[in-house]
């Protein structure tokens, strides 16, 4: 049985943080009926965990870090040649095609919980863009427009919910296409440079061949 050298990629955190946004989102996905709990706690948990990959982008450990995996337009275009080619360059950390997917799933992740907790406030007035307000007018002069107000502000927060919810359900279904995407693409990767990706993600070492 041939031994390769294997080289540490993925930090304890990447790895965590991983698995866990993968579990986090399929729980709020599966969970998405209205006023459910699970879906609440499962958003607030990947709004956590895109905040932390975002700051680990900055100062994590090497292959974790933006600046390793975000390239130029002009080299992804030339890793996408090179796989038309069939001899595509081979990258320790993110390819460049799969890093600019990193980053697109975390701006769309971003998005999903930014209009869930939209969704969210405007439904229940909880959460945290949940808003109060306090009226200050005098009595006498609230009655007269009390009922006028009522009623535009409900008219506009239907109109608010009902583009919210719309984002939300756009976003989600676009991320849920984006996964697809990255699997599709997992398995390519490990086939052509002959590499298990899953594993690696798992223990956070690449084998070197």
């Amino acid at each position: 049985m041939s031994h390769y050298p294997s080289i540490k990629v993925w930090d304890i955190l990447i790895r965590i943080f991983h698995w866990s946004l993968v579990i986090s989102f399929a729980v709020a996905y599966i969970s998405s009926e209205e006023e459910n709990p699970v879906h609440i706690y499962s958003g607030y948990t990947v709004l956590g965990l895109i905040v932390f990959r975002v700051i680990w982008g900055f100062v994590g450990s090497k292959y974790a870090k933006f600046s390793d995996f975000i390239r130029s337009p002009k080299v992804v275009y030339s890793y996408v040649q090179q796989n038309i080619a069939g001899n595509p360059q081979h990258y320790i950390g993110h390819n460049p095609v799969g890093g600019w997917m990193v980053l697109a799933m975390i701006i769309v992740l971003f998005v999903v919980t930014l209009s869930g907790l939209k969704v969210y406030a405007i439904e229940e007035g909880k959460g945290l863009l949940a808003v109060s307000t306090v009226n200050l007018s005098p009595v006498p002069l609230a009655i007269a427009e009390e009922e006028d107000d009522d009623d535009d502000k409900k008219n506009t927060n239907e109109a608010d919910e009902e583009f919210w919810e719309e984002i939300h359900e756009v976003s989600s279904n676009l991320m849920l296409l984006m996964i697809v995407l990255h699997i599709i693409g997992v398995v390519v990767s490990s086939r052509k440079h002959k590499e298990n990706l899953v594993k690696a993600m798992l223990t956070g070492y690449k084998d070197q061949k």
